[in-house]
């Protein structure tokens, strides 16, 4: 199967990156390379751009498409959590741009043998680096039901998360949880068949808990994202596309501190923690995908797009360099 990705809000995201020639930029979910392909085409002299995911499938399809700008492109097989170390063995220090297209690709939801989809009966796996061993099966089957209970209701934001971990356990006590369809029967008899019969696939949330779980999506997030913001140029710009509100939330609470750090009692005429502020937000509300863009693309609907500026802030709170 040809990996394909509709990249969301391409123009908006380009936008919001203010390309600079000759800077240097990553692309930390590079996928199909939608994104990136447009990054690089803005390039010129010393521009370059490092692309990073921890598919292989991904990496092979983002290198064929992205052949004719080899000499600009850098390819590196790993998890964005890894950005910083991944530059500093290519020599770089800081970058003029990042970008996280955060979530699951069409591609790994559209291929049955990649265990993501609800929608085929295939095994349960759901792995984004098939090099990990862990797979969505061991979840299902090794987790206690409390943490199943845990996983479902925090990540999947299901009302009904205790009673579908009580099914799971119920049901592998009988025999192993095997594949993607015995679990969507499981989680189905676990749903009143009145909510069934509205709303979307009644396993969609379990399978996103699942999944978020297995891949440590969050945690990357909440742990990393700071982080990359210190790997910015003066001036430099992240961006980040996020596809349900847990992802959103941690993106919007970080930029927020990113930007006002200072942990001083409000009433206080002066601050005294001594943090000083990354840069701004620029994205006081997400970007949300046009109505064109939702009506042609329906995974788009849920996309949230959030932009953050570094400025290299002195402790006195003047602007390092004075640039602009």
């Amino acid at each position: 199967m040809e990996f394909s990705h509709s990249s969301i809000m391409l123009s908006e995201t380009i936008e919001s990156l203010k390309i600079k020639p000759d800077g240097i930029y990553v692309d930390g979910t590079l996928g199909g390379a939608g994104h990136s392909l447009e990054i690089v085409k803005r390039l010129t002299g010393a521009g370059r751009l490092v692309g990073i995911d921890q598919d292989g499938d991904a990496i092979e399809a983002a290198g064929k498409r992205l052949a004719p700008y080899a000499d600009k492109v850098t390819i590196v097989r790993s998890n964005y959590a890894g950005m910083k170390q991944v530059l500093g063995e290519l020599g770089i220090r800081k970058v003029d741009g990042i970008l996280l297209d955060l979530g699951v690709s069409s591609y790994q939801l559209d291929n049955g043998e990649r265990g993501f989809t609800y929608r085929e009966d295939v095994p349960l796996d759901m792995r984004m680096d098939k090099r990990q061993e862990k797979t969505a099966r061991d979840i299902v089957n090794e987790y206690s039901e409390t943490a199943l209970f845990h996983m479902i209701r925090d990540y999947g934001e299901d009302k009904f998360a205790k009673n579908i971990a009580r099914h799971i356990v119920a049901a592998r006590q009988k025999a192993p949880v095997e594949t993607t369809g015995q679990l969507v029967d499981i989680v189905r008899a676990a749903i009143p068949m009145r909510v069934r019969a509205t709303g979307g696939h009644p396993a969609k949330k379990t399978f996103q808990a699942i999944r978020i779980e297995l891949n440590r999506e969050l945690e990357v997030l909440k742990n990393h994202l700071e982080e990359m913001v210190d790997l910015l140029n003066d001036g430099g710009r992240m961006c980040v596309i996020t596809f349900h509100s847990l992802e959103d939330r941690i993106v919007k609470n970080i930029f927020r501190t990113c930007e006002k750090p200072c942990i001083c009692p409000p009433g206080f005429p002066v601050c005294t923690c001594g943090r000083i502020s990354k840069g701004r937000v620029i994205t006081r509300k997400p970007l949300i995908p046009t109505e064109e863009e939702q009506e042609r693309n329906s995974r788009s609907k849920s996309a949230k797009l959030r932009v953050f500026e570094r400025i290299t802030m002195d402790s006195d709170g003047t602007r390092t360099s004075g640039r602009l």
